[in-house]
């Protein structure tokens, strides 16, 4: 539902994190009724309390109701170890969230008929080629848009990847389907990347461009950054962290250019605001200096038109429960589905629009009541802290007052307790895969023959290097992928990536009949590959 690499073992890496997470003696309070006067009356001590629980380096967030921005500030410090404070202007990787912006750029092209929603995208970008002819031809705008292409996710296309986008679609033929066209959900980012291209094609400028002039320049969010390559030399800046061995630690920001349109935006929580601010109000945009809505109707230019409008927030896809966001389980909807750049359900009698964003040490979530003009968007620089669900739930209890008779939720004891039996049950899971390791056995040959270059089986993901250095087997894959080969038993090795934010992999290699020769090696996460 996110950003998320596909090659390293980050299921188990997300479990240590929670895991990690020490207990707090007592539930945070827990309000009988929202305040009369202001619903956010001690918020800010909630979240402090929530911050520190979760272990979390820095936070921003801000709150929307209506035509004003009611909340926005920052807790916590932008790197561990420095004392710079992160503050309402902090810029954080905002991830998959840009893609509400991407989908948004489609809709204005279809207001100015440049492009249709059903479109085919070859009408577009004539190079697109996938695996399967039938669905080359029939893939539209609206399928890039909606997690439905029957493709599976290939992130390791892109993930820490030298690929450029140009390679990225190259590449796209020799990517097998999952399912059928339209048969099944499943979350993929290369898609967003193919959006941008169709904009691009379509409005004559890179996606990057247009986005600048068409969404940021006239929403006024001067902060905000559509390159990650744009950070060199930028102020204000919160460092990515990831939790490793237990520890939490800095990492360095990962190039995203390549999918820059799935979640290459770098945002803070005042300019993410001002976002909100103007889907909260159909996308009006007013003129510098105009306050509140006049009493004839809410002045202002629409980035949008209402028909354009009202698809980014119509159900596209229906998402199946066990593919949706773990936290919305004690949400309790009655339906969970995909629309244009948005995940929607429903809470509490209302329509919930939202989408979370997780690359690399940064997390995010925008989510909003429409229906109430309610919006939250929560920035951290912590992977996958979950806090970010916890601070959206409360927010709109808040705004919606406690269930009568009750007390308002306590969302971040209780998602604790959510995401800590997850990451229990994820690492009794990979401990049981670990103990079908074979003990006392040893490579069929030595070491230095295993090493050489091995080229996808599919031509989807190029070639693995394997060498043999000090005594070692050192794999390479692009650039970032580097790690020794660690035996595991019989011919497989794991590879223990010296990036810690790529976890390991395993690699198995493949032997001739006669056992002399090593003709291939299957990696997880990549497939099949053939040596030269």
């Amino acid at each position: 539902m996110t950003l998320s690499p596909a090659l390293p073992r980050v299921t188990i890496a997300w479990a240590a994190t929670l895991l990690a997470i020490p207990a707090v003696g007592a539930r945070l309070a827990a309000q009988s009724a929202a305040p009369a006067g202001n619903p956010l009356a001690g918020f800010d001590a909630y979240i402090a309390t929530a911050v520190k629980a979760w272990e979390v380096p820095g936070l921003s967030i801000a709150v929307v109701k209506g035509d004003s921005i009611v909340l926005a500030r920052g807790f916590g410090v932008r790197t561990l170890g420095s004392p710079e404070r992160v503050d309402e202007h902090t810029r954080f990787a905002i991830g998959s969230t840009t893609k509400a912006m991407t989908t948004a750029a489609v809709a204005m092209l279809v207001d100015e008929g440049k492009v249709r929603w059903e479109d085919p995208v070859t009408k577009h970008v004539p190079g697109f080629q996938l695996y399967d002819p039938y669905v080359t031809r029939e893939l539209t705008v609206r399928d890039l848009l909606t997690h439905r292409s029957g493709l599976p996710g290939a992130d390791a296309l892109w993930y820490a990847s030298p690929n450029s986008f140009d390679d990225i679609l190259r590449r796209l033929r020799y990517l097998k389907p999952a399912s059928s066209l339209r048969s099944r959900y499943a979350y993929q980012n290369v898609m967003y990347a193919v959006a941008g291209q169709v904009v691009a094609a379509a409005s004559g400028m890179p996606w990057s461009e247009f986005v600048r002039r068409r969404i940021l320049q006239p929403v006024g969010m001067s902060g905000t950054l559509t390159s990650h390559h744009s950070l060199a030399g930028q102020t204000n800046v919160a460092t990515p962290h990831l939790r490793v061995n237990d520890t939490v630690r800095a990492i360095a920001y990962r190039d995203l250019d390549n999918i820059a349109p799935a979640g290459g935006v770098v945002s803070s929580a005042l300019d993410m605001a001002k976002w909100m601010r103007v889907l909260l109000d159909s996308t009006r945009v007013r003129p510098a200096g105009q306050g509140s809505p006049v009493a004839d109707g809410r002045a202002g230019t629409r980035l949008v038109s209402d028909s354009s409008f009202r698809q980014l927030f119509t159900p596209q896809f229906l998402v199946p429960a066990a593919d949706f966001y773990p936290a919305a389980r004690q949400a309790h909807p009655h339906f969970t589905a995909y629309g244009l750049g948005w995940f929607l359900q429903d809470y509490r009698g209302r329509l919930v629009a939202m989408h979370t964003g997780s690359i690399d040490g940064m997390t995010a979530i925008v989510g909003m009541l429409p229906e109430e003009r309610v919006g939250v968007v929560v920035l951290a620089n912590l992977d996958h802290a979950e806090l970010r669900h916890a601070l959206m739930y409360r927010v709109f209890d808040l705004y919606l007052g406690a269930p009568a008779g009750g007390a308002l939720k306590d969302w971040s004891a209780d998602l604790r307790t959510l995401y800590g039996e997850l990451a229990t049950r994820a690492r009794d899971a990979e401990r049981k895969a670990l103990a079908g390791r074979v003990p006392g056995t040893r490579p069929t040959l030595p070491l230095p023959v295993y090493a050489g270059t091995y080229t996808n089986v599919d031509s989807l993901y190029g070639d693995v290097s394997v060498r043999a250095e000090g005594g070692r087997l050192v794999a390479r894959y692009g650039p970032a992928y580097v790690g020794e080969l660690e035996h595991w038993h019989y011919d497989t090795f794991r590879a223990r990536w010296r990036d810690p934010a790529l976890g390991t992999s395993f690699v198995t290699f493949t032997l001739d009949p006669a056992r002399t020769r090593v003709v291939g090696a299957s990696v997880e996460g990549l497939g099949d590959f053939d040596r030269r």
